[in-house]
């Protein structure tokens, strides 16, 4: 059963007409709209989503993308969305912030979500989807691939106006096979595939491989009205899962026993995570063992929000 409230069709009726749609979502967060109704669609492997902390650093005023680092113990990225530098934002758990990072060679006109990735050296990186396109006028995106900075103590220091650098970010340009989309969620695959996948109003989001010859390879839908309006995701760091989330909720995926290739997982079944109240819901990762899930907000001191498997 979907689900729907009897506000969302004004909703949906303001966003078909005007662009920037994550903005006039936001004020119906607290209406309930995506409130799961149907037991069956409520996944049971997973505990009460439980505030564990609050984004105290007012620097970070639109975490849009949130990923759990693979060789910083501890550590989160995150990323504020469009209109400001190309900064990236090391917190923990809780929070607190511990450094400000300039992507060298980089620029941020809609950062909408962020990965981690540890190659078969042992060497980590982040990827940063300049994947937003609200407007639908751009035809070419980037993902920004960057060596993953150490964090150190003494990071805690640095900030918007006295930033750390990294190394130079190599930039990864693609297209759409079949037109223009918005897209708020990017994802690495352990073995090092991109995936994308579109925000849409009206029907299914559209499932995208990066690469030298971009492809889609699926269609996805989600538990909820709209079943494709999706604002972030994550591969878990064990390749077997994803999640994804909206505005209000999140869904997971398993890949099923002896499947033979990852791409297999978009047959399966989302079910539902209750994340909580959320401002405007549009991060979400793993934690770096994959026992527990990250949600943040936008907006200026977001809830940290975890939900860990039973």
């Amino acid at each position: 059963m979907l689900n729907i409230t009897k506000n969302f069709l004004f909703v949906i009726t303001i966003c078909t007409i005007f662009t920037g749609c994550s903005r006039i979502f936001s004020t119906a967060v607290n209406s309930n709209i995506n409130k799961p109704t149907d037991d069956e669609q409520i996944s049971k492997v997973y505990g009460k989503a439980k505030v564990v902390g609050t984004i105290d650093s007012n620097e970070i005023t639109e975490s849009s993308g949130i990923t759990a680092s693979r060789c910083n113990a501890g550590v989160y990225w995150t990323h504020n969305d469009s209109g400001g530098d190309a900064l990236l934002f090391a917190i923990n758990e809780k929070g607190k912030k511990l450094g400000t990072w300039k992507v060298t060679d980089a620029k941020n006109i809609d950062w909408e979500d962020i990965a981690a990735f540890k190659d078969e050296k042992g060497k980590c990186f982040l990827y940063i989807g300049e994947i937003g396109n609200n407007k639908r006028t751009r035809s070419e995106m980037i993902i920004y691939k960057v060596a993953e900075p150490k964090v150190s103590v003494a990071d805690k220091d640095s900030s918007i106006k006295k930033p750390n650098k990294t190394e130079s970010a190599e930039a990864i340009k693609f297209s759409y096979t079949d037109g223009n989309y918005d897209a708020e969620t990017m994802m690495v695959h352990p073995n090092g595939d991109i995936y994308v996948l579109t925000k849409s109003l009206i029907g299914a989001s559209e499932v995208f491989k990066v690469g030298k010859k971009t492809e889609k390879v699926a269609s996805f839908s989600v538990p909820a009205l709209p079943n494709g309006l999706l604002t972030g995701g994550e591969i878990s760091p064990d390749g077997k899962r994803l999640i994804v989330c909206d505005y209000f909720n999140a869904y997971e995926i398993v890949l099923p026993k002896g499947a033979k290739k990852f791409d297999e997982i978009w047959n399966e079944k989302p079910l539902v995570i209750e994340l909580g109240e959320r401002k405007q819901g549009e991060a979400i990762c793993y934690t770096a063992d994959g026992k527990a899930i990250i949600a943040t907000s936008e907006k200026k001191n977001s809830p940290m929000i975890k939900v860990e498997r039973k």
